[in-house]
């Protein structure tokens, strides 16, 4: 399963920001992301979660942007 969760560095490479604008403080990356796409330089600016990932608890990855996945998003009650 892979799910957007808001996060982006689409201003500033490597600078990660929700959508709100408020700066990431804590991450829970997969092992060796991020990564931009690694040695194939995809320019992935959007972080989703990928429960695939060898650690339960960090499931971060970044990817392309324009992936179809779906979304998780965060509502006042």
């Amino acid at each position: 399963m892979r799910a957007w969760i808001g996060l982006t560095d689409s201003v500033t490479e490597g600078t990660w920001k929700w959508v709100n604008g408020t700066s990431l403080t804590t991450g829970y990356w997969g092992t060796g992301q991020p990564n931009n796409g690694g040695l194939f330089s995809w320019k992935e600016d959007c972080v989703e979660i990928y429960y695939g990932q060898d650690d339960p608890v960090k499931t971060w990855n970044d990817d392309k942007c324009g992936t179809y996945h779906n979304w998780i998003c965060e509502k006042v009650v």
